[in-house]
């Protein structure tokens, strides 16, 4: 489905998708409540500046990159499409559900700022639901999936200890069915895509699915969160 629908099928949804919009967790909105337990695996932060990147998929780019803009240590993130192949990487064919591409986020980011562990606690605290399969509220389909597109074997063991750790805690109300695979490619998505919701903020469905995200990463990380008011 389409992000472009009716405005009033979105707001059918509005009231059960808020809580998927602030993170859920133990069967309640994290809104209001501390963030899920920081990864027990995880890299120090570096020693010098540098850039590093991670790819995500948590439903529509929009939300996801609203949320990491603004995170202390991230110092570019671009909407886009992983998972399938550069000729098919266009909203109009991935909107049809048959290119295997998903939703993602390219999050560039310093690690003498911020750990790898650090943004997988924000993906899967307010970014997304991690339990809903091939969706994310309102929006169905495989390419609004939850996926960690790995880029070596650190984000690999990073990555996959923590689902371990969260799912043994039963920190969320059902299994993390979030996807953890190696990626083959990262291929950006059209302007008009980029920044989307900075860009838009009186879209409804800005107003119901994406902004409670970045005020659920304000009050949960306020150590990390920074205003972002574009390029």
């Amino acid at each position: 489905m389409s992000r472009f629908v009716a405005v009033s099928a979105i707001f059918v949804v509005a009231l059960a998708a808020v809580g998927v919009y602030t993170g859920v967790y133990r069967g309640v909105s994290a809104a209001g409540h501390e963030p899920i337990p920081a990864a027990v695996t995880d890299d120090a932060l570096a020693a010098k500046k540098g850039k590093q990147s991670a790819v995500f998929a948590g439903g529509c780019f929009w939300g996801t990159q609203s949320v990491f803009e603004r995170v202390k240590g991230v110092v570019e993130t671009t909407a886009g499409y992983s998972g399938g192949i550069a000729s098919t990487a266009t909203y109009d064919q991935v909107t049809t559900e048959t290119t295997g591409h998903a939703e993602s986020v390219k999050v560039v980011y310093d690690p003498s700022r911020i750990t790898y562990g650090q943004l997988l606690r924000i993906f899967f605290s307010v970014a997304h639901d991690p339990t809903q399969l091939n969706r994310q509220g309102p929006d169905v389909g495989t390419s609004y999936r939850s996926a960690i597109f790995y880029s070596n074997e650190e984000q690999h063991k990073i990555a996959t200890a923590y689902i371990a750790q969260l799912d043994a805690a039963h920190v969320f109300s059902g299994p993390i069915v979030t996807q953890v695979t190696p990626l083959k490619g990262f291929y950006d998505a059209e302007d008009y895509h980029q920044d989307y919701a900075l860009r838009n903020p009186n879209n409804p469905y800005i107003m119901v699915c994406d902004r409670p995200k970045i005020e659920a990463l304000k009050e949960q990380f306020p150590e990390l969160f920074q205003t972002y008011k574009g390029h």
